[in-house]
């Protein structure tokens, strides 16, 4: 990703970082609809459905992105993986996968830090918060749900839990590609995003790992790439210093009051500060 996009002449939801270009919505969704761990592959590597937009490398073509199931248990985490050269290759995203019970399962993806700037969980949404948030502004902020929703049903899960399933680790790598994939040339992130907002209405972005087990399978084997590091780290550190910016509206004596509150978290010699500033605006 081009880190001069980290401007203000990119979409308002935009952030700046390498995770503008891959739609994690977008990928929970072809989870939800693949049949197996393999089509899920398939179905992110291929143009037509918008979810990956990603060139971490800069080669000019997009990156082919493998998945890696580790599993334990009823616990499975599907690491969403880019190799960037010979040597190395960057963690993208997880979807970690827990049965909870004889017919119950819970799913989320976790965007990667050094991808989106933060972890970014993201799980599937009741039908009602779905459509309460698909009619607002999507942003990275505050945004709860206390629904879980049960994808037991979903035909890749069942196919994971069956009792002949064969753990599926990707054989692609940075030299060796499956025949029927042709990479496609990255787009500027004011054409990936009308793509990646139809997705949006079935997931919620929350701020709490629901699924404990499968996430503590997937942290100790967490792959990242010094490239990709340095290539983004401007936009990245940037994004970090930022992040947290939050709007409310409260009325105060029958008037409305707009209450931004940001938390600015930097790094220094002596370790993280953080700097907390409230601005109250009346609006007329």
């Amino acid at each position: 990703m081009n880190s001069s996009f980290a401007t203000t002449s990119v979409p308002r939801d935009s952030t700046g970082v390498p995770g503008d270009n891959f739609s994690l919505e977008g990928a929970l969704e072809m989870f939800r609809k693949a049949e197996s761990p393999e089509e899920f592959e398939k179905m992110i590597n291929t143009e037509d459905n918008k979810v990956n937009n990603l060139d971490l490398n800069g080669d000019g073509d997009t990156d082919y992105i493998k998945v890696i199931d580790k599993g334990e248990g009823d616990a499975h985490a599907f690491i969403l993986q880019a190799a960037v050269s010979d040597n190395e290759s960057q963690d993208i995203a997880v979807i970690e996968l827990e049965k909870t019970g004889g017919s119950d399962a819970v799913v989320q993806i976790v965007g990667d830090e050094d991808i989106y700037g933060e972890q970014v969980i993201v799980e599937p949404a009741d039908e009602n918060r779905a459509a309460t948030q698909s009619a607002q502004a999507r942003t990275r902020s505050s945004t709860t749900t206390n629904v879980v929703v049960n994808v037991w049903t979903w035909p890749v899960v069942r196919h994971v839990y069956a009792p002949g399933y064969v753990v599926w680790i990707s054989p692609w790598g940075w030299r060796a590609r499956p025949v029927w994939w042709r990479p496609w040339r990255p787009v500027h992130y004011r054409v990936f995003y009308p793509y990646r907002a139809p997705y949006h209405r079935r997931y919620v972005v929350v701020h709490h790992h629901r699924v404990v087990h499968a996430h503590r399978i997937y942290t100790p084997v967490r792959t990242t790439s010094v490239t990709v590091h340095t290539r983004n780290r401007a936009s990245v550190d940037h994004y970090r210093t930022t992040r947290t910016s939050r709007s409310t509206t409260v009325t105060r004596d029958n008037k409305q009051t707009k209450v931004t509150r940001r938390t600015t978290t930097v790094q220094g010699k002596n370790g993280k500060a953080t700097k907390r500033t409230t601005r109250v605006r009346r609006k007329d």
